[in-house]
């Protein structure tokens, strides 16, 4: 199917598309109307829809039911995987909304990080688009649409699709959360386990900036990506790298990685959230 026969349709469906999503924006079943509706503007094999709260654990919004996660996807929910994702951990700072790709926010090492390694590439992804959508100041929504190796990547056209409705779509969305926030509570939990994780790791055996170092490791940066992002040199990080490894009494990132978890399963467990906060 050509570009331009693409477009053709996608100006065609435009109203009857936007009256759907209308007809169902307060209901529980807007997010898989959205879906099925961004499926006509954009090819993907995989799609999952979550908010992400401060540092809390990132709560799925589509598919709700916990029968059609994956087991990666539950993995990279329960084995706290998703602290190491590039995305939530842009979304801690201060991400642009818009439609983007996955690898717009990856370390330059991502390919080659534990995350990467023991999570993510059994995803099977080759491409992932995301739109991100501020729902209100301390709720951000992620709508990811993935593609495997037979659809291969995203073409100019989809993205230019995606880009010319997210307009829209964002704001619906947030009409979606006015209404149906509130359901979410229970799936909340607090995130105070979860803000402390990378925090404490190696807490009384590195010093301050090996422990910073070794945020950065797990996340997927390559000792020239540190050595920009903290303004020193490539030889200090990597005085610094052998130093956290004697530390640690480690030889490689995966056993580092390997401790990490060991260190997140020992804090204590989140307990459900009392209150959504809301703007």
């Amino acid at each position: 199917m050509s570009d331009s026969f693409r477009t053709i349709n996608i100006q065609d469906g435009w109203q009857k598309n936007l009256a759907l999503l209308i007809d169902h924006v307060r209901l529980p079943s807007f997010p898989r109307v959205l879906i099925d509706m961004l499926a006509t503007y954009c090819h993907f094999d995989t799609s999952l829809i979550v908010t992400y709260k401060k540092s809390f654990k990132p709560v799925v919004i589509h598919p709700i039911d916990p029968a059609e996660h994956s087991n990666t996807l539950r993995s990279f929910l329960d084995n706290g995987y998703y602290l190491l994702d590039p995305l939530f951990n842009a979304i801690q700072g201060d991400v642009t909304s818009g439609v983007t790709r996955l690898a717009e926010y990856a370390p330059d090492s991502f390919e080659s990080s534990e995350f990467y390694q023991n999570c993510y590439q059994y995803f099977g992804i080759v491409d992932e688009i995301v739109l991100v959508i501020q729902l209100d100041p301390k709720v951000t929504c992620t709508i990811s649409l993935s593609r495997k190796e037979a659809l291969g990547t995203v073409t100019r056209a989809e993205m230019k699709a995606l880009q010319e409705i997210y307009p829209v779509i964002s704001a619906l969305f947030r009409q979606f959360w006015l209404a149906q926030s509130g359901e979410y509570i229970q799936y909340e939990q607090s995130d105070d386990a979860v803000k402390q994780a990378l925090k404490s790791f190696g807490s009384g055996v590195l010093t301050q900036r090996e422990r910073e170092i070794t945020h950065l490791i797990l996340k997927g940066n390559s000792s020239k990506a540190i050595a920009d992002q903290l303004n020193i040199s490539v030889g200090t990080v990597k005085v610094h790298r052998k130093n956290i490894h004697a530390k640690l009494n480690t030889s490689t990132q995966s056993e580092i990685f390997t401790l990490f978890l060991g260190h997140l399963k020992s804090l204590p467990a989140e307990t459900p959230a009392a209150v959504m906060e809301t703007a």
